[in-house]
């Protein structure tokens, strides 16, 4: 199985818009971070994780010709707002796409995304199959296991795809959770910034300490904030744990 980080931003991109702050970090390619995103490739399966506001140029970049299905997080923006995008696929695969998520981001879309339900579906926009995942499911040559957990008060879901585990915009796995993460071989998780603290997502050392205790082999963070520059955080990182960066591939056994 094959991992590639579409993107791994927050959810105003680094830099922002404007490019206020930018000087902060070093010309370092990989300090530059689209939304969060990631793409999984299998045997027989192309499966994406969340579809944020870039998908259109990460999709180029990456050279996506087939979407099997997709997996949403959670309904925030950053993590939706590409849907409208996934229409190219609909015209050239002539089907629609399955999307997994929870019953709250179903509704959530179907609210956000009016025009592409119903009898007033709007002629050539994306057609969407939405599915609530609660428990695992077997899609082609992958079993995808959905992992509940916060981000603040907000209930949301990341996913374990045979030995991968992705998770973003956390700040709290509970204890059922971590045991369904256990045995991966690797890890994907949130750490948003070194510090101070932040309410609803983890810190870098947050993620560490949660990877450790998970004794997770290999770890990849994702969701860096512009105050997180790549190459000096990769040094105060422990061997097994590094920053993701943009258009990076990993193999999963």
């Amino acid at each position: 199985m094959k991992l590639t980080f579409l993107g791994t931003g927050t959810s105003m991109g680094v830099p922002v818009a404007g490019g206020f702050g930018a000087n902060r970090l070093s010309s370092d390619p990989r300090n530059i971070r689209t939304r969060c995103s990631a793409w999984v490739q299998s045997g027989s399966a192309s499966l994406l994780i969340d579809v944020g506001p870039e998908f259109r140029i990460q999709s180029i970049r990456s050279r996506i010709k087939r979407i099997d299905g997709v997996l949403i997080t959670h309904e925030h923006m950053d993590h939706v707002s590409g849907l409208d995008d996934l229409r190219s696929y609909n015209y050239v695969q002539k089907n629609n796409l399955p999307v997994y998520t929870s019953a709250s981001c179903i509704k959530s879309i179907r609210s956000r995304f009016d025009y592409l339900f119903g009898a007033n579906k709007y002629a050539g926009s994306t057609s969407l199959d939405l599915l609530e995942i609660s428990e695992e499911v077997t899609f082609k040559d992958l079993k995808i296991t959905p992992l509940p957990c916060n981000h603040g008060d907000l209930e949301i879901l990341g996913f374990r795809i045979n030995n991968l585990s992705y998770l973003t915009d956390v700040k709290k796995i509970p204890p059922d959770t971590k045991k369904l993460i256990k045995g991966s071989k690797v890890i994907v998780l949130s750490g948003l910034r070194w510090e101070p603290d932040h309410p609803t997502h983890l810190t870098i050392p947050e993620a560490v300490d949660i990877i450790n205790e998970l004794e997770i082999s290999r770890g990849f963070l994702i969701h860096m904030n512009s105050f997180v520059d790549h190459e000096a955080s990769n040094h105060k990182l422990p061997g097994h744990i590094q920053l993701a960066f943009d258009q990076q591939v990993i193999n999963i056994d």
